[in-house]
């Protein structure tokens, strides 16, 4: 599948890339996909929350009322989880959600990710590009002549850039990252994706392995 290569004002360079039919152009696998997203979603919870049961609670151990003959419920101290203030039953631990997942199964998930990208038509190619100062306006200026503003886009560029990343931090649609950790969650979250030529080597030395 070949693409034309624009520059940051828009304009077709004259330039073609093919992009590889084996990272662009595969058979989408969408349980890998799902697999790989609820894996990302996964290692994104904290697992931190907690409550206190019955041991935990700071009161008196006295029992408040005989066993039988009250005509209510049979209840010990006032920690239990029948009375307001007491313990929780079953109440949360800290835990963690993460788990694991095979190489190849997240390399195929991210394949496929792309490859329907590829299918929408919403991967743009761009030359590489520089910005000698951190300037939102100058980022939102590019994604207009672009012509894709006001959608979510996902910047990929093959090594970390300051300058660009502060540009599009302040814009709630835009999100740059480096080529090595494009994920599938990402990728699909987008509406469209901008590629710079290295992000676009760099993505297959990364898939092709």
């Amino acid at each position: 599948m070949e693409v034309s290569v624009l520059n940051i004002k828009g304009q077709e360079t004259g330039r073609k890339v093919n992009l590889n039919e084996a990272i662009f152009g595969i058979e989408p696998n969408d349980h890998v996909i799902y697999l790989d997203v609820k894996q990302y979603m996964a290692n994104q919870r904290q697992g931190n929350a907690k409550s206190k049961e019955r041991s935990e609670i700071s009161g008196s151990t006295r029992k408040l009322g005989r066993q039988k003959g009250g005509g209510g419920a049979r209840h010990g101290d006032i920690n239990s989880p029948l009375l307001r203030g007491g313990g929780r039953v079953f109440g949360p631990k800290p835990r963690d959600y993460s788990f694991k997942l095979n190489k190849k199964v997240k390399a195929l998930a991210r394949k496929s990710a792309l490859s329907y990208k590829a299918q929408e038509n919403a991967i743009l190619v761009i030359e590489d590009f520089t910005m000698e100062a951190p300037k939102t306006k100058e980022f939102v200026a590019i994604a207009k002549n672009l012509k894709v503003e006001g959608k979510k886009l996902l910047f990929v560029l093959p090594e970390a850039n300051k300058n660009v990343y502060l540009s599009a931090r302040n814009l709630q649609k835009a999100q740059v990252l480096e080529a090595v950790n494009v994920n599938t969650y990402k990728v699909l979250d987008a509406d469209v994706l901008v590629i710079t030529e290295k992000s676009l080597e760099a993505i297959d030395g990364i898939l092709n392995k």
